[in-house]
């Protein structure tokens, strides 16, 4: 009996399906047809919005969907059935498809499958708003007794403050907890919200008229006592929370869209725990991307549909790149390599590696390179450096310690240790100097760099960075007296190597931080 139990478990993994599920925001997919709530730019024949323009929208868009290849793919701004089904006649592989739309709203969105969809309804916005998005709802069979439900999303743009959004949230979370436990849910599309919106967005007086409260974070539960969920510790949680699939790319790989040069993820695949509890459906570890091939980035840029004047120009794609992600009908399987035993290395280069500590992280012999306030750079000896963040009070500039890592967290791309405990404080006192990096023999640009202490580099200052060796860098301070003059010749003495969303800088707190020559 024992051994026909391990054939049948053996054969099922053999046979399981992996299937990827995707999210595109198609930037304005419209028709020809005039329905009065179009963008006036979608007018038909108002500009130029006619039918050779249209031709090459739709096959711009099925180039991207055909080579994206996704098994579900939840899209975003269509205008209409009509649309989506000339869209379709380019992508013939997905026979399924589900469309939904607000009739006052100009846009909607659809699922496109190569699997049946069973089940299919829209989840109404509790608010007075009259172009508010209904969020589409769909199950989709993947085979017998295996099912899939997505929830596709397109919340309020930035345009409006943040308790807009919140109202999709409850909306969305109202209908969740109808749901049981074990139900096996994606919830994706375009929120307009990064997903460490609770992060970047409180300081935005136009957006926060909602206490620091935002939809994606605190209704949806991917954050918890202001730490993210993480697939590691999602089970032991009593109350529904969820897991931001952004987590579990490096910092500098996490975009979507571009806004003012700054990566930014208005669109995301969040999962339920019932895709990490060894049933049904599962999500397969660190499968989770952008889809960004070469001809969709040229410098940096998403090359979006090009509108001139209200003019289309006939190139480009979306302003949005897709997200894709796999899932599997086998059992859930444990990252290798997790967090619970990496916290076991006393190495600070694990703080790169993690947005939340599950446990404390012992680490020895920390030098103190640098102080400002209740600030601090912290140096491991022959390793990596990190900002300790208004947690610096009881150490001492050039000292040693033995610290408890208890919190970290990642402010608009720099890693930060915001709370520590001191164990053992080491009486030698160190020569900091010795462990300033020369800014003339590393990359400045180079994220292993980020957090260290650098010096001797001249260069001169003009609008906000410093030019250098056919080169430049932004230099940043707080106090903008501490900054040079425009055309002065300076020499960084002792900056701190910073990233603000990606793009390096050198950050000034003191005068002798820097030398004017």
């Amino acid at each position: 009996m024992l051994k026909l139990l391990v054939i049948f478990f053996i054969s099922i993994q053999l046979f399981a399906k992996t299937f990827s599920v995707a999210s595109y925001n198609v930037e304005n997919l419209f028709d020809l047809e005039h329905n009065k709530t179009e963008y006036k730019e979608f007018i038909p024949n108002n500009t130029n919005w006619n039918e050779e323009m249209l031709r090459i929208k739709l096959n711009n868009l099925a180039q991207v969907i055909n080579d994206l290849d996704a098994d579900i793919l939840a899209l975003q701004e269509v205008e209409s059935k009509e649309a989506l089904e000339l869209l379709l006649k380019l992508t013939p592989l997905y026979l399924y498809y589900d469309f939904i739309k607000n009739p006052s709203s100009a846009i909607g969105v659809a699922i496109i499958s190569k699997y049946k969809i069973i089940e299919s309804h829209p989840i109404s916005i509790q608010s007075k708003g009259k172009f508010e998005r209904p969020i589409q709802k769909v199950i989709i069979e993947i085979e017998k007794d295996k099912k899939i439900t997505l929830f596709n999303n397109h919340w309020r743009s930035k345009r409006v403050a943040e308790s807009k959004r919140i109202q999709y949230a409850l909306s969305l979370q109202k209908h969740l907890e109808s749901l049981s436990d074990k139900e096996d849910y994606i919830l994706i599309g375009d929120f307009n919200s990064n997903y460490d919106e609770y992060l970047s967005f409180k300081h935005n007086k136009k957006l926060n008229d909602s206490y620091n409260l935002t939809g994606i974070n605190h209704v949806l539960n991917t954050v918890t006592n202001n730490d993210f969920i993480l697939k590691e510790n999602i089970n032991t949680h009593n109350k529904r929370v969820h897991y931001n699939l952004w987590l579990e790319l490096p910092y500098h790989e996490r975009f979507s869209y571009i806004f003012q040069n700054a990566p930014n993820t208005p669109d995301n695949i969040i999962v339920s725990k019932a895709l990490f509890d060894h049933q049904n459906i599962s999500y397969v570890n660190n499968s989770f991307k952008n889809f960004s091939p070469k001809y969709l980035l040229e410098n940096n840029k998403i090359k979006r549909w090009e509108i001139q004047k209200s003019y289309h120009q006939g190139v480009g794609y979306s302003d949005h790149l897709p997200i894709l992600a796999l899932f599997s009908t086998k059992k859930y399987e444990k990252p290798k390599k997790d967090i619970e035993q990496l916290s076991q290395v006393k190495n600070m280069a694990i703080l790169y590696e993690t947005d939340v500590l599950l446990k404390p992280l012992l680490l020895k012999e920390i030098v103190v390179l640098y102080k400002s306030g209740n600030n601090a750079v912290l140096k491991e000896k022959n390793g990596r450096a990190i900002w300790a963040y208004n947690c610096a009070k009881d150490l001492r500039e050039g000292l040693s310690y033995d610290l408890n890592i208890q919190k970290i967290q990642t402010h608009f791309g720099l890693k930060e240790i915001t709370a520590l405990d001191v164990l053992k404080k080491y009486p030698t006192k160190e020569k900091k100097e010795e462990y300033y990096l020369d800014a003339n023999s590393i990359d400045l640009f180079g994220l292993k760099y980020q957090n260290e202490i650098v010096h001797n580099l001249t260069g001169i200052y003009k609008k906000g960075h410093l030019h250098f060796n056919n080169s430049k860098i932004k230099l940043y301070s707080k106090e903008k007296s501490l900054l040079p003059k425009s055309g002065q010749n300076i020499t960084i003495m002792s900056g701190h190597l910073g990233f603000y969303k990606s793009n390096a800088q050198i950050i000034i707190y003191k005068k002798s931080d820097l030398r004017v020559n």
